[in-house]
């Protein structure tokens, strides 16, 4: 399993069939992509080589499963973007991303919570 990396398009259509209709068997695969996506079975089973060497799937004996689900996914790819583009600060990629817009009341309580919810003891580490 390589270390993860972003996913294609292509891996991303794949990865969300996989995802919404697990657990299934690769044959079971390419028929589902045949009818979506219209891709032949090679296609299919290249894409799904792909996601398993990132270590997003798991194929063994034609059997599919899930090692990271699509919530992890999005968690990866966001904390690789704030580290990639705001070298790792939380607090430079909010101010990005208010750039004077305003929260609603419920917007701000509900970040007050996850920042309680998520502080540490100190920063020192």
């Amino acid at each position: 399993m390589s270390k993860f990396t972003e996913l294609t398009p292509s891996e991303e259509k794949l990865a969300a069939i996989i995802w919404r209709k697990a657990p299934l068997t690769s044959p079971e695969l390419a028929a589902f992509a045949l009818y979506e996506l219209n891709w032949k079975k090679s296609t299919t089973y290249t894409i799904l080589k792909k996601l398993c060497e990132k270590g997003i799937f798991r194929n063994e004996y034609t059997n599919l499963s899930v090692i990271l689900t699509r919530d992890e996914i999005i968690s990866r790819q966001s904390r690789s973007f704030i580290e990639n583009t705001f070298g790792g600060s939380l607090p430079r990629f909010i101010a990005s991303f208010f750039d004077g817009k305003k929260l609603s009341s419920s917007q701000a309580d509900e970040l007050i919570s996850l920042i309680r919810e998520h502080k540490g003891g100190d920063d020192n580490g």
